[in-house]
Order: structure tokens, then sequence, then C-alpha cells
């Protein structure tokens, strides 16, 4: 491979994946929320999946 055609494939590349990025939307929300607000809403989030996780079932749905 020559330089020039690898700058080329590198060019087509960078464009492949600037469109690619352009319509993927639905990933990356910009909520409008800060990165410290973000880290205490992820971090509650978080908390409540840990103790539903935890809390013990009642007996009858263990029986079944």
């Amino acid at each position: 491979l020559t330089r020039k055609y690898r700058g080329n494939q590198r060019d087509l590349a960078r464009a492949k994946n600037a469109k690619k990025q352009g319509n993927d939307k639905g990933k990356k929300a910009d909520d409008g929320m800060s990165a410290a607000a973000r880290k205490l809403r992820d971090a509650e989030i978080m908390q409540q999946k840990q103790k539903k996780a935890n809390d013990p079932k009642p007996a009858d749905e263990k029986a079944k």
C-alpha cells in the first residue's frame, strides 16, 4: 500500500464514521445535566436497584 492510498483510506473511514455518528442519536442523549448532577442521579438509581435486589421476597413467592 502506498502512503497516499492509506491517507485516502483514512479519510474515507473518517467520513464514514462521521456519518455514522451523526445518525446515531439514540445512544447518548444530552439531557442538559452537569456531570455532577448526572453522577448523583445515577447513584440514586443504582441504590434503588441494589435495595430491590437485596429485599427478601415473601415466603409465598419463594414456594412457587
